[in-house]
C-alpha cells in the first residue's frame, strides 16, 4: 500500500505540490492566529463561593457559613475537593472539580446547590459565586502612585474603584478588575452613649434614622405648559452635613434633636484586611487585572495595556499607572527563546544534511519538507485551538530531529541508485519511484513508531496531563504529517531537487571517515560474537549504577523571570504591624541591584480568587533584564542572596515562582514544595500535632524551613453572656448581641449615592469606650423599661485564644504544615521525612495526616507512568511486528531499548536531573527515535542478505557463514551514512534544547536528556550489537551441509541430561519448604517475627520532670547537637551528639548515665522485652560486632547483647551510649532465615531475597511439571516401546526357526 502511494504521488506530483503549497499558505494563516501563553493553563475546574459576613469571628463564621456551605458541596456531582476558609468577616468555599468537566456547567451545579443552602444561612450573610476565573489568572498588576503628593490613599482608592475597574473590566477576556490596599472612604457615625442615655435614645433608633434619611423617591409626572415634567423628590446624603442634619424627634420643649447632638460625625478609613505597599516607600493601592478561565493571555494583557494607555489621559494630574507583575514579558520571552530555538534546529539540521550528502540540492529536499511538516503541525494545532507555549512549542522542537529521517534515508538511497544507473531524463522518475519504493514502506512505519509511541503521555492526568498535553499533541502532529510526507512530497522533491553530479558515497570525505572508524570494530565484535552480547550485557549493568544516586521531583523548577516572596507570619499580627512589617521586607529587597520594582501584599484583595489572611505576605519581584544583572549571578544566587538579606524575627522566608505557586496552591492550598495537612475535630489539638511535626523534621536532612500554621493561635476578646443575669433586666441574647455588634463592631448602616460612587456610613461607639476589657466592660445598655445598666452588668467580658483562620477540607477541619527543602530532591527528602514522621510523631485518635504538595502530583505521575510506559513499549512492538512479520527481527530491536537507556541515565546522572514528568516523556520520546535507527539498520541488513540470496539462487551456490558474515558487513558498513545522518539530526537537533538557556529551558532540557543520551549510546550498539545479533540469526538458520554427519541436537536428551541437577536443587528447596511449612502449622509462628519481641511502650514524657534544663544542658556540653527529649525505661532523658558520639544525660538531675552500666542494660532490655523467659547472657560488644549490627556499625558499638532463656534463645541489643535498642534476633534465625522466607517475605532487608525465592519458586514448579513429561517419555512411553519389540520379537522367533 506504502508503494502504491508514492508510486501515485510521483504520479500526481502537479496535484502534490498544490496540496503542499495550500499546506504552506494555511499554515502561515494559523500561525498568525495562533494565541500564545508561556505556560498551558494548569489549573483545575474551580468554582468560587465568597461569603460576607461583616464583622463576625472566624469561628462563627465557620460554624454558621462555612461548614453548611462546605457539607452541601460535598455533594456536587464532579467536585473532587471541597476546601473551606474561615476569615474575619469573610468565607470562601472553593469547590474544585473534575478535570474533564466543563467550568461553567460546575458553576451552574454549584449555584443549583447553592440555592438549598442559602435559606439556612444567617441573614447578614451573602453569598455570592467568584468570578470565572482563578488565581493562576493574574496575569497583570499595577499601582497607583502620586509623587506629587496631591492626592491622599482613598483618592486614589476611589479612582481605582470608580473609574479605572469599570473600563477595564470592558476588555475581551477580563473576569475581573480587583483592588487592593488603600483606604475606602467611610462615613463615620460615632454615638456618644452618655448622651444617647441622657435622651433615653436607644441604638436602635439612629440606625432606623439612618436608613430613613438617605433616600429619594420619584412621583410619576406634572403636565405644565404642554410639557412634561418628571417629579423626584431628593434625599441622598451627599455630606458629612447631611448626617448631621438626621432628625431624631424632639425634646420635651419641642425643639429638634438631631443626629450631630448625640453623635460625632466626620470621615475616615473603612476597615480593611488587605494592604499594599511600593518599593518600601510607603502604602499606595494596586490593581489586579483576573483573566477569564481559559483565554488568551497574551491578548488579554495587551488589550489591558492599550486600555491603560487610553485612560491615562483620563487620571488626575499627579497620578501614574505603575506595572508591578506582567505576565506578557514572560511569555514573550518564554515563546521568543523556543522560536530561536526550533530556527538554531533548523539551521543545524541542515548542515547535518550538507555535511552528510555533499550535495546542497539534495539537501533542500529535507531542508524544504521540514517547515511544510511544522506548518502542518501548526494548522491542527489552531483548529484544535491549542496555545503556542513553550511545551506545545517544544512538541515540534524535539520532533524535528526525528521529522527529516524519512527525507534522509531515501535521498541516500537514490544516491545508491544514481551510483548504479546514471540519472536520465527518461528514467529520472523510475528510479525515484524504485528508490523510494524501496525504503519507503519501513521508514514509514518507523515515523509511524516515533508518532504512535507518543500517544501513552495523553493517559496522564490532573496538572502533569495539562503540562505536557499540548507538547504530545504537537510532536504527535509534526511527526504524522512527516510519516505522511515522507511517502507523498519528498518522492516528488527528489524528482525535482537531485540532479547534477552527486559524489558517491565511496569518494564522500564524511563517509570515508566513518568507514574508516566502523568497518575495524564492525569486523571485530563480528569476529568475536559472543564475547560481544555479553560485553553489552556488561554495559547494561554499568548503565544501571547511577539510578539510585538520580532523585526525583514532580516537574522541574521554572525560571519565569520574576520572583515571589511569600513569608510566613506568626498569627494574630494587627493590620498596622502588618503595614510596618511589609515596608521593612519590602525596603530591603529593594536594595539588591537586579530588582527593578517591589510589589508587597499583605492579607487579601477585594476577590473571591484570595482566601489570603493577614499572616501572608505576598511580594512580587519584578527583576531587571539579565544584561543588567551583576556578572555570576544567577536566579538560585539571588534567591541565596535575598534569603540572607531579609531575616526577621518571626517570619519563615519562601522565595517563590508566581505561576507556579499559584497553580500549586490552587491544587492543593500548599505553597512549598512539600506540605502536611493535618485534618481532625479539634483545632488545638492539630496545633500541638503541628507543633511535634515542626520539632521532627527540623532535623531531617534538606530541611530549609518548616513552618507549621498556628491554627489556634489568635486572640479574642470574649463577650460571654450571662442569660439568668440578662434575664432580670428584661433582655434577651439577640438584645445584647445587637449592642455588641454595633457599638464595638461597628455596622455598615446605609451608603451614600454621591454620582456613580458609593461609600458606606458606618455606625459605632467612640474608640475610647471600647479599647480595652474593662472599657468594654462598662459600655451603657438601655433596657425595655427604661434602666441604664452596663455590659458586664449581664457579660463577663475577658481575653481568650481562639483561631486566626479555620480551614477545612472536605468538612474536616484542617491545619497546614509547610516545608521548604533545600539541596535535596521532593522524592528523596519525602521518603526520609515520611519515615522519620511515622517513627516519631504521637497522633492522638481521630487524627490523620496527609502528604501534599509537589509529592502528591508527582506519586500520582509515577503511579500513571509505571502502566503507561509497558504501553508504549507494547504498542512499538505491535507496530514492528506489523512492518517485519518477524518475531525474532522485532526482538533484536526491542533489544536495543535497554541498552539506549544507558546514555540517557548516565547523561541525566552527569548533568545532574532528577527523574520528573519531563524526564518521563523524554523516555518514552526515546523509545520511538531509537526503534527508528534499528529499523534502517534492520532494513539495509536484510536487503544485503535477500541480494546475496537471490545471487546464490541464481548461480546455484549453497550459502555458507563466510556468506552471511559478509553480507552484513556489506549491509551495515557500506551503509553506515544513513544510520549515523538519521541519529545525528536527532541528536544533533536536540542539542539546542539540552544545553540552550532561558525561559522554559529547564523543563525541555529535562525532556531532551534522555534522548540525547539515549540515542549516543543506541547509534553504538545498533551499529554493533543488531550487526552481530543479525550474524548469529541468519548464520544459525543456514541449512546443514549433508557431508558433515553431525548427531542432530536432541532437546529431549539435553533436557534430561540436565534436569536432574535442576531437580535436586529445586527439590532440595521444596524439602525444606515443606518442613517450614508444617513447622509453621504445628508451632507457634509469632516467634518468627521480630516485632514479637519487643514492646512499644509510647510514655509521654511529663514536662514537671525536667529539672535540668536545655540551657544548663548546653552550658555543660557546649558541643552537644541534635538533642532531643525522650524516655529511657520510665525516665526523661536528654539524648544528643558530641563529634558523632552519642550521650544519654538524665534530665532530672542532669547526671551523665553513657556508658551504660551492665545492670542499666539488663533493665533496658527486661523493660522492652515481650516474651516471658529469664536472662541466661549478658554481653559486652566492643569490636567484631555480629551481622546484625553490620548495617549500623558507625554507631553501633558498644552494646549490650542480654540473650532471654525462651524459644529461640531471642538476644536484644542496648546500645551502651544512648541507651536504644540497636537490633534484636533468635539464635535461630540464621538457620531458618532462608527457610522462612518462602512462607514469610516481609522483612526489611528482603526485597532481593524474595525476589530470588519467587523466581526459584516458579521454576521449581516447570521442573517438576516437565518431570512428569519426562517421567512419561522415559518411563512409560519407553516401556511401551520395549514391549512392543519383545512383542515382535517373539512372532517373529518360530518362522526363523521354520
Amino acid at each position: 500500500m506504502i508503494a502504491s502511494i508514492i508510486r501515485w504521488s510521483v504520479g500526481n506530483r502537479f496535484f502534490v505540490l498544490l496540496a503542499t503549497f495550500l499546506l504552506v499558505g494555511a499554515g502561515l494563516y494559523s500561525i498568525s492566529k495562533t494565541p500564545i501563553d508561556a505556560l498551558p493553563d494548569l489549573s483545575d475546574v474551580q468554582v468560587i463561593i465568597k461569603t460576607s459576613y461583616p464583622g463576625q469571628a472566624p469561628q462563627v463564621v465557620e460554624d454558621q457559613v462555612t461548614y453548611p456551605m462546605t457539607t452541601a458541596m460535598l455533594s456536587v456531582p464532579g467536585a473532587v475537593t471541597v476546601r473551606g476558609y474561615s476569615f474575619f468577616g469573610d468565607s470562601y468555599v472553593y469547590v474544585i472539580f473534575d478535570e474533564d468537566t466543563d467550568l461553567y456547567w460546575a458553576r451552574s451545579r454549584v449555584l443549583e446547590y447553592l440555592s438549598q443552602v442559602a435559606p439556612s444561612l444567617p441573614a447578614d450573610a451573602r453569598p455570592q459565586l467568584g468570578p470565572d476565573a482563578t488565581g493562576v489568572g493574574w496575569v497583570y498588576l499595577y499601582a497607583l502612585v502620586d509623587k506629587t503628593g496631591q492626592h491622599d490613599l482613598s483618592q486614589l482608592r476611589s479612582i481605582q474603584d470608580w473609574f479605572l475597574k469599570f473600563e477595564l473590566q470592558t476588555v475581551p477576556g477580563v473576569s475581573e478588575v480587583t483592588a487592593l490596599g488603600g483606604m475606602v472612604k467611610q462615613y463615620q457615625v460615632r454615638v456618644n452613649p452618655d448622651k444617647l442615655r441622657a435622651f433615653g435614645i436607644p441604638l436602635s433608633l439612629i440606625q432606623t434614622a439612618i436608613k430613613q434619611g438617605n433616600q429619594e423617591i420619584g412621583a410619576s409626572v406634572v403636565e405644565m405648559a404642554e410639557a412634561e415634567y418628571m417629579v423626584r423628590a431628593t434625599g441622598y446624603i451627599k455630606s458629612v452635613g447631611d448626617l448631621e442634619n438626621i432628625p431624631l424627634g424632639v425634646n420635651q420643649n419641642g425643639t429638634p434633636l438631631l443626629l450631630k447632638d448625640v453623635a460625632d460625625i466626620g470621615t475616615g478609613p473603612q476597615m480593611r484586611r488587605g494592604i499594599a505597599e511600593l518599593n518600601g516607600e510607603g502604602e499606595t493601592v494596586g490593581g489586579i487585572v483576573v483573566m477569564r478561565f481559559g483565554e488568551n493571555a497574551q491578548q488579554v494583557i495587551d488589550g489591558v495595556k492599550a486600555k491603560l494607555e487610553q485612560l491615562k489621559k483620563g487620571l488626575p494630574d499627579g497620578v501614574e499607572v505603575v506595572p508591578v507583575y506582567d505576565r506578557s514579558a514572560l511569555i514573550e520571552r518564554a515563546v521568543n527563546n523556543l522560536a530561536f530555538k526550533l530556527l538554531e534546529e533548523f539551521g543545524v539540521v541542515a548542515l547535518v544534511c550538507i555535511v552528510f550528502l555533499f550535495h546542497v540540492r539534495s539537501s533542500l529536499v529535507a531542508i524544504v519538507s521540514l517547515p511544510v511538516g511544522i506548518f502542518t503541525a501548526f494548522i491542527i494545532m489552531h483548529m484544535q485551538g491549542l496555545n503556542a507555549n513553550i511545551m506545545s512549542l517544544g512538541g515540534i522542537a524535539i520532533a524535528i530531529g526525528a521529522m527529516i529521517d524519512g527525507a534522509i534515508v531515501m535521498i541516500e538511497n537514490m544516491h545508491k541508485h544514481m551510483e548504479r544507473t546514471p540519472l536520465t531524463k527518461e528514467n529520472r522518475w523510475k528510479i525515484v519511484t524504485e528508490s523510494a519504493s524501496e525504503v519507503g514502506p519501513a521508514l514509514f512505519f518507523s515515523l509511524l513508531i516515533i508518532t504512535v509511541s507518543f500517544i501513552p503521555v495523553f493517559t496522564l492526568e490532573a496538572q502533569e496531563g495539562r503540562m505536557f498535553a499540548p507538547l504530545a499533541f504537537t510532536k504527535t502532529y509534526a511527526m504524522a504529517a512527516s510519516a505522511a510526507l515522507a511517502i507523498t512530497l519528498v518522492p516528488v522533491l527528489m524528482g525535482y531537487f537531485i540532479r547534477g553530479k552527486v559524489l558517491p558515497e565511496h569518494k564522500n570525505p564524511v563517509n570515508r571517515f566513518l568507514t574508516f572508524i566502523y568497518m575495524p570494530a564492525l569486523k571485530t565484535v563480528l569476529r568475536f560474537p559472543k564475547i560481544t552480547l555479553v560485553a553489552a550485557l556488561a554495559v547494561l549493568a554499568v548503565g544501571i549504577y547511577p539510578l539510585d544516586k538520580i532523585g526525583s521531583e514532580f516537574i522541574p523548577p521554572l525560571d519565569e523571570g520574576d520572583l515571589m516572596y511569600m513569608p510566613t507570619t506568626y498569627p494574630g499580627i494587627s493590620i498596622g504591624q502588618a503595614r510596618q512589617l511589609l515596608q521593612q521586607t519590602d525596603k530591603l529587597i529593594k536594595t539588591v541591584p537586579e530588582v527593578k520594582t517591589v510589589f508587597g501584599k499583605v492579607g487579601r484583595a477585594e476577590t473571591a480568587t484570595d482566601p489570603a489572611p493577614l499572616t501572608m505576605i505576598e511580594t512580587f519581584i519584578q527583576l531587571k533584564p539579565h544584561d543588567q544583572w551583576r556578572e555570576g549571578v544567577t536566579t538560585e544566587s539571588l534567591k541565596k542572596e535575598l534569603d540572607a538579606l531579609v531575616k526577621l524575627p518571626g517570619v519563615t522566608n519562601a522565595w517563590v515562582m508566581p505561576i507556579k505557586t499559584r497553580i500549586d496552591m490552587l491544587a492543593t492550598g500548599i505553597k512549598t514544595p512539600v506540605g502536611i495537612k493535618i485534618a481532625g475535630p479539634k483545632l488545638d489539638v492539630i496545633q500541638d500535632i503541628g507543633k511535634q511535626i515542626e520539632e521532627i523534621l527540623a532535623d531531617v536532612p534538606g530541611t530549609a524551613s518548616v513552618y507549621s500554621e498556628r491554627v489556634a493561635g489568635g486572640r479574642y476578646v470574649k463577650v460571654d453572656i450571662q442569660r439568668a443575669k440578662a434575664a432580670r433586666f428584661g433582655l434577651n441574647i439577640a438584645d445584647i448581641q445587637q449592642v455588641v455588634a454595633t457599638a464595638i463592631g461597628g455596622m455598615n448602616v446605609t451608603q451614600t449615592v454621591e454620582g456613580l460612587e458609593r461609600y458606606p456610613v458606618n455606625l459605632r461607639y467612640p474608640q475610647d469606650y471600647r479599647d480595652s476589657p474593662e472599657q468594654l466592660a462598662l459600655l451603657p445598655i438601655v433596657t425595655p423599661s427604661g434602666q441604664r445598666i452596663s455590659l458586664g452588668d449581664v457579660a463577663n467580658v475577658f481575653v481568650e485564644d481562639g483561631p486566626p483562620g479555620i480551614k477545612s477540607e472536605n468538612a474536616r477541619l484542617n491545619g497546614w504544615a509547610y516545608v521548604d527543602i533545600d539541596g535535596v530532591d521532593v522524592g528523596t527528602y519525602v521518603v526520609d521525612a515520611q519515615q522519620v514522621v511515622a517513627d516519631k510523631l504521637i497522633l492522638p485518635a481521630g487524627y490523620s495526616i496527609v502528604w501534599a504538595g509537589q509529592y502528591e502530583y508527582m506519586e500520582r505521575a509515577k503511579a500513571k507512568l509505571a502502566y503507561v510506559v509497558p504501553l508504549t513499549l507494547f504498542i512499538i512492538i505491535i507496530l514492528l511486528y506489523l512492518n517485519f512479520r518477524n518475531v525474532v527481527e522485532v526482538a533484536m530491536i526491542m533489544g536495543t531499548l535497554p541498552l539506549a537507556m544507558v546514555g540517557s541515565i548516565w547523561l541525566m546522572y552527569l548533568e545532574g536531573y532528577n527523574f520528573s514528568v519531563a524526564v518521563g516523556v523524554g523516555f518514552i520520546a526515546l523509545a520511538g527515535v531509537a526503534v527508528e535507527i534499528g529499523v534502517i539498520m534492520l532494513v539495509y541488513l536484510n536487503q544485503a542478505y535477500q541480494a546475496m540470496l537471490s545471487d546464490h539462487q541464481a548461480k546455484g551456490i549453497a550459502t555458507t557463514k563466510a556468506d552471511v558474515l559478509e553480507a552484513v558487513i556489506h549491509g551495515a558498513g557500506m551503509r553506515v551514512r544513513p544510520v549515523m545522518m538519521t541519529a545525528a539530526a536527532i541528536i544533533v537537533g536536540l542539542l539546542p534544547i539540552l544545553y540552550g538557556t532561558g525561559t522554559g529551558s529547564e523543563v525541555m532540557s529535562r525532556i531532551a536528556a534522555p534522548m540525547v543520551g539515549g540515542m549516543l549510546s543506541a547509534v553504538i550498539l545498533t551499529l554493533l550489537i543488531l550487526p552481530v545479533l543479525f550474524y548469529l540469526w541468519r548464520s544459525n538458520s543456514l541449512p546443514k551441509k549433508k557431508i558433515i554427519k553431525k548427531k542432530p541436537i536432541n532437546v529431549l536428551k539435553t533436557s534430561r541430561k540436565y534436569h536432574k541437577w535442576l531437580m535436586l536443587f529445586i527439590g532440595a528447596q521444596f524439602v525444606i519448604w515443606s518442613v517450614t511449612g508444617a513447622y509453621m502449622v504445628f508451632f507457634n509462628i509469632d516467634y518468627i517475627h521480630g516485632d514479637t519481641l519487643v514492646i512499644n511502650h509510647q510514655n509521654k514524657i511529663d514536662p514537671n520532670n525536667i529539672n535540668f534544663t536545655l540551657k544548663s544542658l548546653q552550658q555543660q556540653y557546649p558541643d552537644a547537637d541534635k538533642v532531643r527529649v525522650g524516655m529511657f525505661i520510665n525516665k526523661e532523658m536528654y539524648r544528643f551528639s558530641v563529634d558523632k558520639v552519642k550521650y544519654l544525660v538524665d534530665a532530672n538531675n542532669g547526671q551523665l548515665l553513657s556508658p551504660l552500666s551492665e545492670t542499666s542494660g539488663i533493665e533496658a532490655a527486661k523493660y522492652i522485652y515481650s516474651g516471658q523467659g529469664d536472662i541466661s547472657n549478658v554481653e559486652f560488644i566492643e569490636d567484631s560486632p555480629p551481622f546484625e549490627l553490620s548495617r549500623r556499625m558507625h554507631d553501633a558499638l558498644p552494646a549490650w547483647r542480654v540473650n532471654f532463656d525462651d524459644l529461640g534463645s531471642p538476644s536484644l541489643y542496648i546500645s551502651a551510649r544512648s541507651g536504644e535498642l540497636l537490633a534484636k534476633r533468635h539464635d535461630f534465625w540464621r538457620l531458618f532465615d532462608w527457610m522462612f522466607r518462602f512462607h514469610v517475605m516481609d522483612y526489611e532487608e528482603s526485597d532481593i531475597a524474595n525476589s530470588l525465592l519467587f523466581w526459584f519458586t516458579f521454576l521449581g514448579i516447570i521442573a517438576a511439571i516437565s518431570g512428569l513429561f519426562l517421567t512419561y517419555f522415559r518411563v512409560f512411553k519407553s516401556d511401551k516401546t520395549t514391549t512392543a519389540i519383545d512383542k515382535a520379537t517373539t512372532e517373529e522367533q518360530p518362522n526363523a526357526f521354520n
